[in-house]
Protein backbone atom coordinates (compact mmCIF):
# COMPACT_ATOMS: atom_id res chain seq x y z
CA UNK A 1 0.00 0.00 0.00
CA UNK A 2 1.35 3.48 -1.08
CA UNK A 3 1.92 5.85 1.85
CA UNK A 4 0.85 9.18 2.42
CA UNK A 5 4.34 10.91 1.94
CA UNK A 6 4.54 8.83 -1.33
CA UNK A 7 1.41 10.08 -2.12
CA UNK A 8 2.01 13.57 -1.63
CA UNK A 9 5.34 12.84 -3.54
CA UNK A 10 3.92 11.76 -6.39
CA UNK A 11 1.04 14.79 -7.12
CA UNK A 12 1.14 15.96 -10.54
CA UNK A 13 3.50 19.23 -10.42
CA UNK A 14 0.62 21.55 -11.08
CA UNK A 15 -1.23 20.66 -8.00
CA UNK A 16 1.93 20.62 -5.76
CA UNK A 17 2.88 24.17 -7.00
CA UNK A 18 -0.99 25.55 -6.34
CA UNK A 19 -0.94 23.99 -2.75
CA UNK A 20 2.04 25.66 -1.99
CA UNK A 21 1.18 28.98 -2.86
CA UNK A 22 -1.65 28.32 -0.37
CA UNK A 23 0.63 27.33 2.48
CA UNK A 24 0.23 24.08 2.07
CA UNK A 25 3.13 22.18 4.34
CA UNK A 26 3.38 17.97 3.49
CA UNK A 27 4.85 17.33 6.68
CA UNK A 28 1.91 18.93 8.86
CA UNK A 29 -0.56 16.93 6.67
CA UNK A 30 1.37 13.32 7.45
CA UNK A 31 1.02 14.29 11.04
CA UNK A 32 -2.48 15.24 10.90
CA UNK A 33 -2.81 11.73 8.88
CA UNK A 34 -1.62 9.59 12.04
CA UNK A 35 -4.50 10.54 14.12
CA UNK A 36 -7.43 10.42 11.81
CA UNK A 37 -10.17 8.65 13.21
CA UNK A 38 -9.05 7.97 16.71
CA UNK A 39 -9.54 9.91 19.60
CA UNK A 40 -11.25 12.76 17.74
CA UNK A 41 -13.57 13.96 20.01
CA UNK A 42 -11.07 14.04 22.74
CA UNK A 43 -7.99 15.82 20.97
CA UNK A 44 -10.70 18.40 19.43
CA UNK A 45 -11.35 19.22 23.22
CA UNK A 46 -9.30 21.71 25.48
CA UNK A 47 -7.55 20.44 27.99
CA UNK A 48 -7.40 21.55 31.66
CA UNK A 49 -9.47 23.48 33.31
CA UNK A 50 -12.64 25.60 31.60
CA UNK A 51 -15.16 27.83 33.26
CA UNK A 52 -17.27 30.59 32.63
CA UNK A 53 -15.78 34.53 31.85
CA UNK A 54 -15.71 36.74 34.73
CA UNK A 55 -18.16 39.75 35.17
CA UNK A 56 -15.49 42.18 34.89
CA UNK A 57 -13.96 40.52 31.61
CA UNK A 58 -17.08 41.81 29.57
CA UNK A 59 -17.76 45.43 28.80
CA UNK A 60 -20.99 47.01 27.25
CA UNK A 61 -20.39 49.05 24.24
CA UNK A 62 -20.46 52.78 24.80
CA UNK A 63 -24.04 54.29 25.02
CA UNK A 64 -24.82 56.63 21.95
CA UNK A 65 -26.02 60.31 23.72
CA UNK A 66 -23.17 59.69 26.62
CA UNK A 67 -20.28 61.91 26.96
CA UNK A 68 -18.31 58.52 26.86
CA UNK A 69 -19.28 57.49 23.59
CA UNK A 70 -18.80 61.25 21.98
CA UNK A 71 -15.13 61.07 23.70
CA UNK A 72 -14.33 57.17 22.22
CA UNK A 73 -16.08 58.43 18.54
CA UNK A 74 -14.13 61.00 18.71
CA UNK A 75 -10.94 58.98 19.62
CA UNK A 76 -11.96 56.42 16.97
CA UNK A 77 -12.64 59.01 14.30
CA UNK A 78 -8.58 60.47 14.80
CA UNK A 79 -7.75 56.38 14.07
CA UNK A 80 -9.34 56.83 10.84
CA UNK A 81 -7.98 60.00 10.20
CA UNK A 82 -4.44 59.19 10.55
CA UNK A 83 -5.30 55.80 8.16
CA UNK A 84 -4.53 53.89 10.80
CA UNK A 85 -7.36 51.06 10.22
CA UNK A 86 -8.00 48.36 7.42
CA UNK A 87 -11.17 46.46 7.38
CA UNK A 88 -10.79 43.00 6.54
CA UNK A 89 -14.06 40.77 5.29
CA UNK A 90 -13.80 37.42 5.15
CA UNK A 91 -14.92 36.36 1.79
CA UNK A 92 -14.04 32.56 1.09
CA UNK A 93 -17.32 30.93 1.66
CA UNK A 94 -19.51 29.76 -1.27
CA UNK A 95 -23.36 30.03 0.07
CA UNK A 96 -23.72 26.34 -0.06
CA UNK A 97 -27.36 26.80 1.07
CA UNK A 98 -28.18 29.52 -1.26
CA UNK A 99 -27.47 26.87 -4.66
CA UNK A 100 -23.60 26.92 -3.74
CA UNK A 101 -23.13 30.35 -5.66
CA UNK A 102 -20.61 32.86 -4.59
CA UNK A 103 -21.61 34.57 -1.39
CA UNK A 104 -20.35 37.84 -1.84
CA UNK A 105 -22.36 38.75 -5.22
CA UNK A 106 -25.56 37.69 -3.31
CA UNK A 107 -28.07 40.30 -3.48
CA UNK A 108 -28.58 41.21 0.23
CA UNK A 109 -30.50 43.76 -0.71
CA UNK A 110 -32.48 44.60 -3.47
CA UNK A 111 -29.86 46.02 -6.05
CA UNK A 112 -27.18 45.45 -3.70
CA UNK A 113 -25.01 42.39 -3.09
CA UNK A 114 -23.11 41.61 0.07
CA UNK A 115 -19.98 42.68 -1.55
CA UNK A 116 -21.42 46.09 -3.03
CA UNK A 117 -22.43 47.04 0.68
CA UNK A 118 -18.85 46.36 1.96
CA UNK A 119 -17.78 48.79 -0.68
CA UNK A 120 -20.76 51.23 0.08
CA UNK A 121 -19.35 51.14 4.34
CA UNK A 122 -15.42 51.63 2.94
CA UNK A 123 -16.52 54.40 1.13
CA UNK A 124 -18.38 56.34 3.39
CA UNK A 125 -15.78 55.77 6.20
CA UNK A 126 -13.13 56.94 3.72
CA UNK A 127 -15.30 60.21 2.92
CA UNK A 128 -15.63 60.57 6.92
CA UNK A 129 -12.14 60.34 7.48
CA UNK A 130 -10.61 62.32 4.70
CA UNK A 131 -8.55 59.45 3.67
CA UNK A 132 -9.17 56.06 2.07
CA UNK A 133 -9.45 53.30 4.35
CA UNK A 134 -8.52 50.31 2.83
CA UNK A 135 -10.43 47.12 2.32
CA UNK A 136 -8.89 43.69 2.33
CA UNK A 137 -11.45 40.56 1.25
CA UNK A 138 -9.61 36.99 2.03
CA UNK A 139 -11.05 35.16 -0.22
CA UNK A 140 -11.01 31.47 -1.65
CA UNK A 141 -9.68 29.44 -4.28
CA UNK A 142 -13.63 29.59 -5.84
CA UNK A 143 -14.12 33.22 -4.57
CA UNK A 144 -11.28 34.86 -5.76
CA UNK A 145 -11.47 35.21 -9.58
CA UNK A 146 -15.70 36.09 -9.55
CA UNK A 147 -14.95 38.23 -6.55
CA UNK A 148 -11.88 40.26 -8.53
CA UNK A 149 -14.30 40.51 -11.42
CA UNK A 150 -16.70 41.68 -9.80
CA UNK A 151 -14.35 44.61 -7.82
CA UNK A 152 -13.14 45.37 -11.79
CA UNK A 153 -11.14 48.96 -11.53
CA UNK A 154 -11.79 49.34 -8.27
CA UNK A 155 -8.75 46.58 -7.51
CA UNK A 156 -5.66 48.02 -6.12
CA UNK A 157 -7.19 50.97 -5.10
CA UNK A 158 -7.49 51.00 -1.56
CA UNK A 159 -9.46 47.30 -2.14
CA UNK A 160 -7.58 43.90 -2.66
CA UNK A 161 -8.27 40.28 -2.39
CA UNK A 162 -5.92 37.48 -0.62
CA UNK A 163 -6.30 34.08 -1.17
CA UNK A 164 -6.81 32.25 2.28
CA UNK A 165 -4.60 28.69 2.29
CA UNK A 166 -5.47 25.14 1.20
CA UNK A 167 -5.04 21.37 2.32
CA UNK A 168 -5.71 18.32 0.81
CA UNK A 169 -8.83 15.68 2.54
CA UNK A 170 -7.79 12.60 3.40
CA UNK A 171 -9.75 9.35 4.04
CA UNK A 172 -10.86 7.57 7.45
CA UNK A 173 -7.32 5.31 6.96
CA UNK A 174 -5.28 8.62 6.28
CA UNK A 175 -4.24 8.03 2.79
CA UNK A 176 -5.62 10.46 0.24
CA UNK A 177 -9.26 11.50 -0.30
CA UNK A 178 -10.03 11.25 -4.01
CA UNK A 179 -12.78 12.35 -6.22
CA UNK A 180 -14.46 10.60 -8.84
CA UNK A 181 -11.41 11.62 -11.26
CA UNK A 182 -8.93 10.29 -9.06
CA UNK A 183 -7.85 13.19 -8.28
CA UNK A 184 -6.87 14.54 -4.27
CA UNK A 185 -9.74 17.10 -3.20
CA UNK A 186 -8.52 20.39 -2.44
CA UNK A 187 -10.33 22.53 0.36
CA UNK A 188 -9.74 25.71 1.99
CA UNK A 189 -8.61 25.41 5.73
CA UNK A 190 -11.11 27.68 7.35
CA UNK A 191 -11.50 31.58 8.17
CA UNK A 192 -8.32 31.24 10.85
CA UNK A 193 -6.12 31.08 7.81
CA UNK A 194 -6.67 34.67 7.71
CA UNK A 195 -3.56 36.04 9.47
CA UNK A 196 -1.41 33.32 7.74
CA UNK A 197 -2.88 34.12 4.32
CA UNK A 198 -2.46 37.84 5.11
CA UNK A 199 1.30 37.87 6.09
CA UNK A 200 1.79 35.77 3.28
CA UNK A 201 -0.04 38.32 0.84
CA UNK A 202 2.62 41.12 1.78
CA UNK A 203 -0.40 43.32 2.08
CA UNK A 204 -0.40 43.49 6.53
CA UNK A 205 3.63 44.08 5.80
CA UNK A 206 3.09 47.20 3.16
CA UNK A 207 0.52 48.80 6.10
CA UNK A 208 3.05 48.59 8.80
CA UNK A 209 5.60 50.03 6.92
CA UNK A 210 3.81 52.58 4.97
CA UNK A 211 3.02 53.59 8.90
CA UNK A 212 5.95 53.61 9.95
CA UNK A 213 5.51 50.55 12.33
CA UNK A 214 7.26 48.26 10.08
CA UNK A 215 9.38 46.77 12.91
CA UNK A 216 6.44 46.65 15.59
CA UNK A 217 6.79 44.60 18.27
CA UNK A 218 4.26 46.39 20.67
CA UNK A 219 0.71 44.60 20.00
CA UNK A 220 -2.09 46.74 21.28
CA UNK A 221 -0.81 50.30 19.16
CA UNK A 222 -1.65 51.34 16.08
CA UNK A 223 -2.31 50.75 13.53
CA UNK A 224 -5.17 48.45 13.96
CA UNK A 225 -7.31 45.64 12.05
CA UNK A 226 -11.28 45.24 12.12
CA UNK A 227 -12.21 41.59 11.18
CA UNK A 228 -15.65 40.50 10.60
CA UNK A 229 -18.09 38.38 8.14
CA UNK A 230 -19.41 39.33 4.90
CA UNK A 231 -22.43 37.98 5.65
CA UNK A 232 -23.21 39.88 9.05
CA UNK A 233 -23.51 43.42 7.76
CA UNK A 234 -24.31 44.75 11.17
CA UNK A 235 -20.46 44.28 12.11
CA UNK A 236 -19.75 47.43 10.58
CA UNK A 237 -16.70 50.27 11.02
CA UNK A 238 -17.82 51.84 14.50
CA UNK A 239 -15.42 55.05 15.63
CA UNK A 240 -16.76 54.23 19.39
CA UNK A 241 -15.84 50.66 19.95
CA UNK A 242 -12.40 51.78 17.72
CA UNK A 243 -11.91 54.04 20.36
CA UNK A 244 -12.53 52.01 23.27
CA UNK A 245 -10.07 49.15 21.50
CA UNK A 246 -7.87 51.82 21.65
CA UNK A 247 -7.94 53.23 25.45
CA UNK A 248 -8.27 50.02 26.98
CA UNK A 249 -5.09 48.55 25.07
CA UNK A 250 -5.78 45.23 24.59
CA UNK A 251 -3.78 43.41 21.22
CA UNK A 252 -7.48 42.08 20.36
CA UNK A 253 -10.85 42.67 20.95
CA UNK A 254 -14.00 40.44 20.35
CA UNK A 255 -17.41 41.78 19.85
CA UNK A 256 -20.69 39.33 21.42
CA UNK A 257 -24.26 39.64 21.92
CA UNK A 258 -26.55 38.04 24.13
CA UNK A 259 -27.72 34.65 23.34
CA UNK A 260 -30.47 33.93 21.91
CA UNK A 261 -32.63 30.50 21.47
CA UNK A 262 -30.66 28.23 19.12
CA UNK A 263 -27.61 29.43 18.93
CA UNK A 264 -24.56 27.44 18.93
CA UNK A 265 -20.93 28.09 18.39
CA UNK A 266 -18.13 29.95 20.18
CA UNK A 267 -18.51 31.78 23.42
CA UNK A 268 -16.49 33.78 25.77
CA UNK A 269 -14.68 31.21 28.35
CA UNK A 270 -11.68 31.22 30.84
CA UNK A 271 -9.85 28.16 30.20
CA UNK A 272 -6.90 27.63 33.08
CA UNK A 273 -7.21 31.54 34.05
CA UNK A 274 -7.17 32.83 30.91
CA UNK A 275 -9.83 34.30 28.89
CA UNK A 276 -10.84 32.71 25.01
CA UNK A 277 -13.44 32.43 22.31
CA UNK A 278 -13.79 28.33 22.49
CA UNK A 279 -16.38 26.53 19.98
CA UNK A 280 -18.32 24.11 21.88
CA UNK A 281 -16.98 21.75 20.56
CA UNK A 282 -13.75 22.43 21.68
CA UNK A 283 -15.09 22.73 25.49
CA UNK A 284 -14.54 19.64 27.48
CA UNK A 285 -17.36 16.97 28.81
CA UNK A 286 -19.44 18.31 31.53
CA UNK A 287 -19.55 21.99 30.36
CA UNK A 288 -22.45 22.94 30.50
CA UNK A 289 -22.41 25.91 27.23
CA UNK A 290 -25.74 27.60 28.49
CA UNK A 291 -24.21 29.01 31.76
CA UNK A 292 -22.86 31.79 29.55
CA UNK A 293 -25.31 33.95 28.42
CA UNK A 294 -22.89 35.45 25.36
CA UNK A 295 -21.88 34.26 21.88
CA UNK A 296 -19.01 35.45 19.48
CA UNK A 297 -20.22 37.33 16.45
CA UNK A 298 -16.62 36.34 14.46
CA UNK A 299 -16.22 39.85 14.71
CA UNK A 300 -12.37 41.59 16.18
CA UNK A 301 -10.60 44.17 15.96
CA UNK A 302 -6.51 43.57 16.68
CA UNK A 303 -3.50 45.52 16.53
CA UNK A 304 -2.01 45.02 13.64
CA UNK A 305 1.62 44.22 14.58
CA UNK A 306 -0.32 41.39 17.08
CA UNK A 307 -1.35 39.92 13.55
CA UNK A 308 2.04 40.04 12.02
CA UNK A 309 3.92 38.56 15.09
CA UNK A 310 1.19 35.58 16.24
CA UNK A 311 3.23 33.82 19.12
CA UNK A 312 1.99 30.41 18.72
CA UNK A 313 0.48 28.16 15.95
CA UNK A 314 -3.38 27.89 15.55
CA UNK A 315 -4.64 24.64 16.89
CA UNK A 316 -6.23 22.99 13.67
CA UNK A 317 -9.94 20.85 14.49
CA UNK A 318 -10.56 17.55 12.85
CA UNK A 319 -13.75 17.47 10.96
CA UNK A 320 -15.77 14.31 9.38
CA UNK A 321 -17.34 15.76 5.97
CA UNK A 322 -19.29 13.93 3.39
CA UNK A 323 -18.23 14.38 -0.09
CA UNK A 324 -19.66 12.67 -3.41
CA UNK A 325 -21.37 10.05 -0.90
CA UNK A 326 -17.89 8.77 0.84
CA UNK A 327 -16.90 10.31 4.01
CA UNK A 328 -14.07 12.70 4.18
CA UNK A 329 -11.74 13.98 6.91
CA UNK A 330 -10.20 17.89 6.82
CA UNK A 331 -8.57 20.47 9.30
CA UNK A 332 -9.67 23.37 9.87
CA UNK A 333 -8.65 26.55 12.56
CA UNK A 334 -11.18 29.04 13.58
CA UNK A 335 -9.85 32.25 13.96
CA UNK A 336 -11.27 32.73 17.38
CA UNK A 337 -8.33 30.61 18.46
CA UNK A 338 -6.45 33.65 17.91
CA UNK A 339 -7.39 34.33 21.43
CA UNK A 340 -5.43 31.60 22.72
CA UNK A 341 -2.49 33.46 21.36
CA UNK A 342 -3.24 37.55 22.70
CA UNK A 343 -5.32 37.68 25.66
CA UNK A 344 -8.61 39.63 24.13
CA UNK A 345 -10.94 42.11 25.93
CA UNK A 346 -14.73 41.54 25.26
CA UNK A 347 -17.54 43.78 24.17
CA UNK A 348 -20.95 43.43 24.43
CA UNK A 349 -22.79 44.98 21.38
CA UNK A 350 -26.51 45.63 20.40
CA UNK A 351 -28.28 42.53 19.01
CA UNK A 352 -31.36 44.29 18.04
CA UNK A 353 -32.81 47.08 16.17
CA UNK A 354 -31.07 49.64 14.00
CA UNK A 355 -28.05 49.57 16.43
CA UNK A 356 -27.91 45.54 15.78
CA UNK A 357 -23.98 44.56 15.10
CA UNK A 358 -25.17 41.27 14.35
CA UNK A 359 -27.58 40.30 11.55
CA UNK A 360 -25.75 36.82 9.76
CA UNK A 361 -27.43 35.47 7.00
CA UNK A 362 -26.43 31.50 5.98
CA UNK A 363 -29.63 30.81 3.74
CA UNK A 364 -32.22 32.49 1.94
CA UNK A 365 -34.92 32.36 4.51
CA UNK A 366 -33.11 33.84 6.79
CA UNK A 367 -31.94 36.68 4.06
CA UNK A 368 -35.69 37.29 3.36
CA UNK A 369 -36.19 38.17 7.53
CA UNK A 370 -33.07 39.65 7.77
CA UNK A 371 -33.58 42.29 5.09
CA UNK A 372 -35.80 44.86 6.80
CA UNK A 373 -33.31 44.57 9.58
CA UNK A 374 -30.53 44.95 7.57
CA UNK A 375 -31.71 47.98 5.61
CA UNK A 376 -32.78 49.80 8.85
CA UNK A 377 -29.51 49.28 10.37
CA UNK A 378 -27.59 50.64 6.92
CA UNK A 379 -29.68 53.36 6.24
CA UNK A 380 -29.26 54.63 10.07
CA UNK A 381 -25.43 54.35 9.59
CA UNK A 382 -25.56 56.17 6.46
CA UNK A 383 -24.37 53.25 4.13
CA UNK A 384 -27.53 53.21 2.55
CA UNK A 385 -29.03 56.88 1.17
CA UNK A 386 -25.61 58.32 1.10
CA UNK A 387 -24.27 59.69 -1.83
CA UNK A 388 -21.37 58.04 -3.01
CA UNK A 389 -18.35 59.52 -4.90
Amino acid sequence: MTSLVEEIAQLPEALSTRLRARGFRPEQLVAWSAGVGRSRDERNRLPGRVEPPSADEIDDAPMPGTGEHARLTHQGMEVLRRGELALCVLAGGMATRMGSVVKALVEALPGHTFLDLRLRERDVMSRLAGREVPLWLMTSEATDGPIRAALGDRLGRGVETFVQCASLRLRPDGSLFRGKDGVPDVYATGHGDLPDALRQSGLLARFLEERGRGDATSPGEAPYLWMANLDNLGATIDPAILGWHVEHGHALSVELVDKAPGDRGGIPVRWNDRPIVAEEMRLPVGFDPTKVRVFNTNTFLASAAAIAKLPGEFTYIEVEKTVDGEKAIQFERLLGEVTAMWPPRFVRVPRSGPASRFLPVKDVPELERRRPEIEAALRARGILGAEIG
